[in-house]
């Protein structure tokens, strides 16, 4: 299929290219290039350099390049500035959506794949969080991905646009070649600072909180491969076909692992220690979060290569290890 990937030179979006050519499809990607990376993408991929929200590039790329299918990562992602700037946040990931996909329905594209995050379930109170499990997000990047998922119902009702949302947990991990990776500017995930702080490229990693109801103390989350989640969008693609699906599927493991069990695998991986400071817990900060994606596994037949956190933190580390400045 001729598939549009919108953010397609990000950390998610690069790597879904990269499994879209592996499973024979052509991708096509749309990126600004403020968070993406035109190193990430192989020299083949046409690249077009525009905003998601410029309907009229938009809606000639999707024709010129007969775009079938739309895959959109291309969202703000940082919830602590989604807190402090709100705005910035409705604005490219709510409005640009919306421009965006009023550029498909004009040209007639219906088939749609949202990348959403577990974040729109706020703070659950019952684990494993099914996709049935209450949304009530605490913060505006949360909620902004849950009014893109209320207007995509809409659209399916009114125009029979056929959509599938993914809820992720915490991607993690790198191509397996250790080609392209996370790379992000300034960087909040766990790994790639516990690596960082492993080399000495940072100073040392702080722990918010040791004393939450968990085994060790710290909080325990649901880190699924990239790679992992990139199949799961394409393997949904037959689904698309019926004219107004609207499907909803939660990505993860449905493993937890600690903060201090993140560290061990750094360790363990690297051969390195990984210096640590603790510090009080963070507001907002649930003592868990996993997920029950037992849904994308029986409708979906989607199965999870990168099963545990050792093996997902080898893949971070050849990349990080090879490419100790990212991109740059």
């Amino acid at each position: 299929m001729n598939v549009l990937v919108v953010g397609g030179a990000g950390y998610i979006g690069s790597h879904c290219v990269r499994q879209l050519l592996a499973a024979g499809h052509n991708p096509v990607v749309l990126d600004n290039l403020v968070f993406g990376h035109r190193a990430a993408l192989s020299p083949a991929i046409r690249l077009y350099e525009a905003n998601l929200g410029d309907e009229a590039a938009v809606g000639k790329i999707l024709k010129d390049e007969k775009i079938e299918v739309v895959m959109h990562f291309a969202a703000f992602a940082y919830v602590g500035e989604s807190v402090s700037d709100p705005l910035k946040y409705y604005f490219n990931n709510v409005v640009a959506t919306l421009h965006l996909l009023r550029a498909m329905l004009a040209a007639g594209v219906k088939k749609f794949i949202f990348s959403s995050t577990c974040a729109t379930y706020g703070i659950p109170r019952e684990m494993p969080i099914v996709e049935s499990s209450p949304q009530a997000p605490i913060n505006p990047y949360g909620q902004s991905k849950l009014d893109v998922e209320n207007a995509l119902k809409s659209l399916a009702h009114a125009h029979g646009l056929s959509f599938a949302t993914f809820r992720y947990f915490n991607a993690a991990g790198a191509a397996e070649d250790g080609t392209i990776g996370e790379a992000h500017d300034p960087e909040t995930h766990l790994i790639p600072l516990a690596i960082d702080a492993a080399t000495g490229r940072r100073p040392a990693l702080q722990i918010f909180g040791t004393d939450y109801p968990t085994p060790d103390g710290t909080c325990l989350r649901d880190y699924v491969h990239v790679d992992d989640l990139s199949r799961a969008h394409i393997a949904v693609f037959p689904k698309l076909e019926t004219p107004g699906a609207a499907l909803f599927y939660n990505l993860g493991t449905g493993r937890p692992t600690s903060v201090l069990e993140v560290i061990q695998a750094v360790e363990k991986v690297s051969g390195r220690k990984v210096p640590y400071t603790t510090a009080p817990r963070r507001a907002g900060d649930p003592p868990a979060l996993y997920a029950d994606s037992s849904k994308a596994v029986r409708e979906l037949g989607w199965t999870v290569r990168f099963p545990g956190i050792n093996e997902i933190v080898a893949t971070a580390w050849a990349w990080h290890a090879a490419r100790p400045a990212g991109y740059r």
